[in-house]
């Protein structure tokens, strides 16, 4: 008998096409012809085969989850296994918990950023982004102030796709269909400076683009009226729109703004911790200090699912006074297995000296994808540590793309061009058309060449064509 592992590719596309709804895909056009999926069926090192044994370089660490690549297997089994055998499961509900998520929670608070030393698992980013808004309301209610029912987030921004982290996602076309958000939220601008320099030149410069950003907050915040906002939420880098940074200054500036009006500041860590931008936690770059921060994806280098939500000291104070109870829960959050792997891999990436990796090469990967921005096509590289895109410019006088082209070169040519390379990356082909890349941060010199490489040669042949 033929198991899926051995199955032909054309085979495991039409039994998909029968029985597997896949995330975020128009799954009624699986199985049609040439719309075979593509399959994944083993990894190794940075790189992944398909199901025709075909190698590529994973440009996009799975989904920004796969920090150490594929290749520590044994190691992760090995804990896996020794938890198996001890504890399948055990609740953190009602007075109970297990030593492994005990562990791992004492061991998160040695690298979180200050204060933040409290921790609340779940099973993923976006449930991460749920409890953190469940412990803001939580926390103003316990002041005596129940009245701060919204949020602020920012134009563009992707928290979650859960109808609470739905709310604070900036995509009608995602928040529509499932009718009106579950919170209420208001949306301020972005970190982004593309297309500003005919508008607002002065913005180039960090301090005058720090101000006007934070001027327009304060302006949505007394809007809205100050004793109704219970957080704000940002990325440090905001991954939607294309690895946004902020400028100097900017977060210092949300924490004064959170000071100043009563509410709290949540960072969405879910892509941006655990070596993403060559530090625990991104927002450590930026001088963030967030109240709340969430997290998952690289917490367990993509070997399990698991999502966590750190709190600082000041929040906890308020939410376990005595009497007060968190009415909130996840069957498997914390999951002994999840966490058993959550302190393999933070383990190996301390004992492997992968941040060191990261700020080693990055300086490097910050000079080959700025060499991008010479070509027509592109209109803006940006990012930080293993995390960039480029931002695409078309054949419009506005910079746009006619449909002729998004759909030739967006659409077509430029991800299967990287494809047909071996370069796994995210190619968006929605409002701002952009390639984007993640590389397994045990990446060396040597790949990351290569995926730049791989990179410029396709956009080098768009421009050709746009």
């Amino acid at each position: 008998m033929t198991t899926s592992a051995q199955a032909p590719a054309g085979d495991l596309s039409a039994t998909a096409a029968r029985h597997l709804l896949l995330n975020m895909t128009p799954n009624g056009s699986l199985g049609r012809a040439g719309e075979n999926l593509f399959v994944v069926r083993r990894g190794e090192g940075p790189y992944v085969d398909d199901a025709d044994g075909k190698r590529y370089i994973d440009g996009l660490s799975g989904l920004y989850c796969c920090q150490l690549g594929y290749s520590y297997a044994p190691e992760f089994a090995e804990a896996a296994d020794r938890q198996l055998r001890e504890l399948c499961f055990s609740p953190l509900w009602s007075s109970s918990a297990h030593p492994t998520a005990i562990d791992l929670s004492e061991r998160l608070s040695r690298i979180a950023p200050v204060d933040v030393e409290h921790t609340f698992f779940s099973g993923g980013g976006a449930e991460a982004v749920e409890t953190a808004w469940k412990i803001a309301r939580r926390y103003h209610a316990l002041r005596g102030e129940a009245g701060r029912t919204k949020a602020i987030a920012r134009s563009g921004a992707y928290h979650g796709l859960t109808l609470g982290a739905l709310s604070l996602t900036d995509d009608p076309g995602l928040r529509e269909p499932y009718g009106p958000g579950a919170i209420e939220t208001r949306f301020v601008s972005n970190t982004s400076r593309f297309g500003l320099a005919l508008e607002a030149p002065e913005c180039t410069d960090d301090e005058t683009f720090t101000s006007r950003l934070l001027s327009e907050l304060e302006a949505a915040i007394l809007a809205e009226g100050p004793e109704t906002i219970a957080m704000l939420i940002a990325e440090p880098v905001q991954n939607r729109g294309g690895c946004i940074t902020p400028p100097e200054g900017y977060w210092p500036g949300l924490r004064a703004l959170a000071d100043r009006y009563g509410f709290l500041l949540v960072a969405d860590e879910v892509i941006t911790a655990f070596g993403r931008l060559g530090e625990w936690f991104g927002g450590d770059l930026y001088g963030a200090r967030p109240d709340i921060v969430t997290v998952a994806k690289g917490i367990t280098a993509g070997y399990a699912p698991m999502g966590a939500t750190l709190v600082s000291n000041r929040v906890v104070e308020v939410i376990n006074q005595p009497g007060a109870v968190l009415n909130h829960g996840y069957t498997f959050a914390g999951h002994p297995l999840s966490a058993a792997i959550a302190l393999r891999s933070l383990e190996i990436m301390e004992r492997d000296r992968i941040l060191e990796n990261v700020r080693g090469h990055q300086a490097h990967l910050a000079r080959r994808m700025a060499k991008l921005a010479d070509l027509p096509i592109v209109g803006d590289v940006r990012g930080a540590g293993f995390f960039y895109a480029c931002e695409l410019t078309g054949d419009l006088d506005d910079g746009g793309f006619s449909d002729t082209a998004r759909a030739a070169l967006v659409a077509d040519l430029i991800p299967r061009r990287l494809r047909e390379a071996g370069l796994l990356a995210r190619v968006y082909n929605r409002a701002d058309p952009l390639v984007q890349i993640a590389p397994p941060l045990i990446s060396d010199r040597e790949l990351l060449d290569r995926i730049a490489d791989i990179i410029a040669a396709t956009l080098d042949e768009a421009s050709a064509r746009l």
